[in-house]
């Protein structure tokens, strides 16, 4: 941590960089991190809101946390997974710290997330769903979740590294985590002898403290929510250790 304050003007220019190159030749730029979940969205409540529209009130808000969450999940996890070789010429050359590529994707997948909020935004005030106070929480429900995923990215980058077949069984097990977690489906359809599976879901925990606030317009009770830090600094704290016990060799194999 330490090392990563003293450059933090190199996290932020990854960061920036990240950005930029994201949207480096679209016409439209940072407007596809508002309008692509909010396209999602729409494809979705065509899609599910006859099958789920009895259970789920105002399916186009619930839809819509669900999607910001996810994107933020996945894309950052995949893009700090990708981050060490796609900066081999930078890690060959100069002495920085490895760790800084993954958290500069984490961050520039949380700008991304706070942008995407104006849509979600929009969607409420057009569809007259209430703004609570529980939306001031929002701030710290994005924090529990870039520890969260920081913590992947720790874990997954060095291993990318090693062993490319990583890279392709995680988008596998990704894909199946999402439909495995309640980001465009209720709790309420699942089989009750299978809602085990959702329940001791780490990503259902931290999703449901970045969509509570917005959708339900409350906090998650107290003991949701240590138990989310918990996990997220748990999976931070994995995450860290397996990228430092790794890092020495990442040069050699970048």
């Amino acid at each position: 941590m330490r090392a990563l304050l003293e450059r933090r003007d190199l996290v932020w220019c990854l960061v920036r960089r990240d950005l930029a190159v994201r949207y480096r030749r679209s016409t439209l730029g940072l407007v596809w991190t508002m309008l692509l979940p909010l396209l999602n969205m729409l494809v979705l409540r065509a899609v599910f809101s006859a099958a789920f529209g009895a259970d789920v009130d105002n399916y186009a808000v619930y839809a819509l946390s669900g999607i910001l969450f996810w994107n933020f999940f996945h894309q950052s996890a995949v893009a700090s997974m990708n981050s060490l070789r796609g900066n081999a010429h930078i890690i060959q050359k100069l002495p920085v710290p490895k760790a800084v590529f993954p958290v500069a994707s984490v961050l520039a997948g949380a700008v991304n997330l706070m942008l995407a909020l104006v849509p979600l935004l929009g969607i409420v005030l057009v569809t007259g769903h209430p703004l609570r106070p529980a939306l001031v929480f929002l701030p710290a429900a994005i924090v529990v979740a870039a520890l969260f995923t920081l913590g992947v990215g720790l874990l997954l980058s060095p291993l990318a590294v090693f062993f490319t077949d990583v890279v392709e069984l995680t988008g596998v097990c990704l894909t199946l985590l999402m439909y495995l977690t309640p980001v465009f489906y209720p709790v309420s359809i699942v089989p009750e002898r299978y809602r085990f599976i959702v329940g001791y879901n780490p990503v259902r925990l931290i999703l449901d403290v970045f969509r509570d606030p917005i959708y339900l317009g409350t906090i998650p009770g107290a003991g949701h929510l240590v138990l989310a830090l918990v996990v997220a600094l748990a999976v931070l704290g994995i995450g860290a250790a397996t990228f430092r016990r790794s890092s020495d060799r990442i040069p050699f194999y970048v």
